[in-house]
């Protein structure tokens, strides 16, 4: 409305000419784009986590289903989606401008989750395919009698409707009433109470060269609607709204005040189509609308499908408003890429720091002798004589898997007082779990025992004087001289007595070996356990990179 004639072919040429210069190359960068918003995630519950999920949804919506599709084929038909609120009267004002019945909105609305598209019979193979809204099953409905509503594959529509799981389906009509060039879908609604209702209601959107927005005198200051024009503001697409079913008492009043609330937020000069309240809009908006009522937004879509410069002004300026608004959604969704990444490297950095401090803390009581107390000093005072060497050896080994355990627990400890309050760590930090963990141990340390035995034994047969040597003895001394500290320094004379001095200091250095990877070996398996379902979920800094970059490289194209 604000472009003269002469306005529109200058402008509309140019867009085409640019568009045309460009297209390979932007396609490229776009597809390139696009595979970097696909493989961005936003898993960790952040404030801003599902703003950022969103919008990545939408920004793929609007790759796939308009912008790719548009720069391949700026010669397909322009598509119209009429969108709104529970009972604003989309089918109705769809039904009025095609003048037959194409949508039955007291049978399809608002359960439904089919759309309806209707075009001209030529334009048909646009839409047959997968070129836009690939994601939808078609549904092919031939010309029908007002009264009847054809759908080849009820069960398949019902199954729809019944199991979220199959894809939803999109209803093709066709009428020699619209005019070459235009397609209109009738849209779900977009405040539906059925939340894939309220997805694919922003999908069509997404995919729309032009936004049809019809509110009502009742609703039209309702924060849904207003949200949608402020994203066509924000994304500079052509946009029309439609005040429906205006009382004639208070249309002056109504109509001035609607046009003061667009003007304020700066959509002053979008197009706007009054409806007066009539019979027809009653009845669940089966009815047609006279011809008068809809012959001015009727006339304005016409325009822009067959006059070529409104056409291309049409598509180019949803086009040039959706690529520009790249610039200021990608970095945002890099922003929320880099907070995720920022998150996981803390709390991963959380749990290392504590398990950093218990092994530690296992290695300053090993080397402190703290397993050789309660029954395993017991035993050791008593070995030979009033304790079996297999005795002494199960009291070291429950000891150490005390010791072990015991550090462990306060690892968690730790990190959970270190992530108290922090939304993300009780979401992807797998959850303490005390009995696990001392079974875990338990089995870990026995398994270090066996080993034990096993050194032992090759040590005592390799042994000049091995005839006769007990390699049990030889197995409990070890033990005792690993991890009894200053307490056990009988144990390494008594190995040396027993095995010799090189003999006996070779089974040290390998049992010192065996005991280090036992203990590395279990603390790191449960710091792994704890940080697993977040390591799972890959949130690098690759993603932050890699959409800025391909955010680059697409604005070096344009």
């Amino acid at each position: 409305m604000a472009y003269t004639l002469q306005n529109h072919t200058r402008i509309g040429h140019s867009a085409r000419v640019a568009t045309l210069d460009v297209r390979p190359r932007l396609l490229d960068a776009l597809s390139a784009l696009r595979d970097r918003v696909d493989a961005a995630r936003f898993p960790l519950p952040l404030p801003g986590a599902a703003r950022a999920r969103r919008n990545r949804a939408e920004l793929l919506a609007q790759l796939d289903d308009y912008l790719v599709p548009r720069l391949c084929a700026p010669e397909a038909p322009l598509l119209a989606v009429v969108g709104g609120s529970t009972g604003a009267g989309k089918s109705t004002l769809v039904n009025s401008l095609v003048g037959r019945r194409v949508t039955e909105a007291g049978v399809l609305r608002p359960t439904t989750r089919t759309p309806v598209l209707v075009c001209h019979p030529d334009d048909h193979h646009w839409f047959a395919g997968r070129r836009v809204l690939p994601e939808l099953r078609r549904v092919w409905v031939p010309a029908q009698d007002v009264s009847t509503l054809y759908d080849p594959d009820p069960d398949a529509r019902r199954g729809d409707e019944d199991d979220a799981g199959e894809p939803p389906s999109l209803r093709i009509e066709t009428d020699r009433a619209m005019p070459p060039g235009l397609a209109l879908v009738d849209a779900p609604d977009i405040d539906s109470l059925v939340a894939r209702n309220r997805e694919l209601a922003a999908e069509l959107i997404c995919a729309a060269d032009i936004w049809v927005l019809v509110t009502t005198a009742t609703r039209y200051a309702d924060a849904v609607p207003w949200h949608l024009m402020r994203t066509a503001k924000e994304y500079d697409v052509t946009l029309v709204t439609v005040l429906d079913r205006v009382p004639h008492q208070v249309a002056t009043e109504v109509s001035k005040h609607y046009g003061a609330l667009l003007a304020a937020a700066g959509l002053g000069d979008v197009p706007r189509f009054t409806i007066p309240e009539l019979p027809e809009s009653a009845g669940g908006g089966t009815g047609l609308l006279p011809d008068t009522a809809v012959a001015g937004l009727r006339a304005w879509l016409h325009q822009r499908a067959q006059d070529p410069a409104a056409r291309a002004v049409a598509s180019a300026r949803t086009v040039a408003g959706l690529l520009a608004s790249l610039g200021s959604r990608l970095p945002g969704l890099a922003g929320a890429a880099a907070v995720q990444h920022a998150a996981a490297v803390r709390l991963t950095q959380r749990v290392e720091d504590a398990y950093a401090k218990a092994a530690a803390r296992v290695r300053d009581g090993v080397a402190g002798g703290e397993a050789l107390a309660g029954d395993a000093l017991t035993h050791w005072r008593g070995h030979p004589e009033d304790s079996t060497s297999d005795e002494l050896l199960g009291a070291l080994t429950a000891a150490l898997a005390a010791l072990v355990g015991c550090a462990v627990a306060a690892a968690d400890e730790e990190v959970a007082a270190a992530c108290a309050g922090d939304p993300a760590a009780d979401a992807v930090l797998a959850p303490r779990d005390p009995d696990g963990a001392v079974g875990r141990i338990g089995v870990a340390v026995r398994r270090w025992r066996r080993c034990l035995e096993e050194l032992a034994e090759e040590e005592v047969r390799a042994a000049e004087r091995g005839a006769g040597l007990d390699a049990d003895r030889a197995a409990a001394l070890l033990a005792a001289a690993l991890l009894g500290g200053g307490q056990a320094r009988p144990a390494g004379e008594s190995l040396a007595e027993l095995l010799g001095a090189q003999g006996a200091l070779r089974l040290r250095d390998r049992g010192g070996h065996l005991l280090t990877e036992c203990l590395d070996g279990v603390l790191d398996a449960e710091r792994d356990r704890r940080t697993a379902p977040l390591e799972a979920l890959e949130v690098t800094p690759d993603h932050q990179v890699e959409l800025i970059a391909a955010l680059s490289v697409l604005q070096r194209e344009r």
